[in-house]
């Protein structure tokens, strides 16, 4: 093997041991050696470098490791530099007022949904930051737009097992892809308790200057205010419309894709 294939094998290698540990995962050195088939001492050798990069941590107590504070830096700069959170964000802010709800900005990552804006309900009370968090694609409104628009991410998302996350999650994926046509017939993806009790959400697609769908919004409501009401619908979809418009699109709403094959 020459020097060059040595880097690369362990660049790929590093970017394993990365996502085996997403999810706030914590695993030692054992676990992450049987998960990759190599020797303990090589999977060691590479931690220690991820760690003193500070992409890896190690447990104060134990011999564990989880994702290291500099991969917080690197997201941060990767979102920043996302053209359509950057568009969306004034109209989330306006979306969340006119709803009196919280609204997240989702795209599809690795065939699950990551946050990439959230902006709190505008009542003042104390709410987590939810920006970077992922979210199942087939338990969330996001979600189930960006799947019902993109047939590569169905694919990926669909043909692994599907977690229950509620006792309301579908975990069925001939369920769930049929419910994807009703997506595209209204733009919009509904689920209810679905990720997380008390909670639901509605979420409408963002096309960009292609006119494809890049990322979705959503209005984040507790579940004891569900369904949404007309005027949280409309301004929904006049977020999404906005957005899509600062990026160029076309037309909106997005024409459904063709079929595959």
């Amino acid at each position: 093997m020459t020097e060059g294939e040595s880097v690369i094998q362990s660049i790929d290698r590093a970017a394993k041991i990365l996502a085996l540990l997403q999810g706030s995962r914590r695993m030692g050195i054992s676990e992450l050696a049987a998960a990759l088939d190599l020797p303990p001492s090589t999977v060691h050798g590479i931690v220690k470098s991820l760690q003193a990069h500070g992409l890896v941590a190690q447990q104060p107590s134990g011999n564990r490791y989880v994702l290291g504070p500099a991969l917080l830096k690197l997201s941060s700069v990767y979102l920043d530099t996302l053209d359509v959170r950057a568009r969306a964000m004034r109209w989330m802010h306006e979306l969340s007022s006119r709803t009196g709800f919280a609204t997240r900005l989702g795209a599809e990552l690795f065939g699950e949904v990551i946050v990439i804006h959230h902006d709190r309900r505008p009542d003042g009370t104390e709410q987590m930051p939810e920006t970077g968090l992922t979210i199942p694609s087939h338990a969330s409104a996001l979600g189930k737009v960006l799947l019902a628009y993109d047939a590569a991410h169905a694919t990926d998302a669909l043909s692994r097992p599907l977690a229950a996350l509620t006792a309301d999650t579908v975990t069925d994926p001939d369920r769930v892809r049929e419910g994807l046509e009703e997506v595209r017939r209204q733009a919009l993806g509904f689920e209810n308790e679905e990720a997380v009790i008390g909670e639901s959400s509605v979420a409408a697609p963002i096309c960009a200057e292609d006119g494809e769908v890049v990322a979705a919004v959503a209005v984040v409501m507790p579940s004891n205010e569900w369904p949404p009401t007309d005027a949280v619908v409309g301004a929904l979809r006049d977020a999404a419309r906005s957005i899509s418009r600062d990026l160029g699109a076309p037309t909106w709403p997005p024409r459904p894709p063709a079929p595959a094959g």
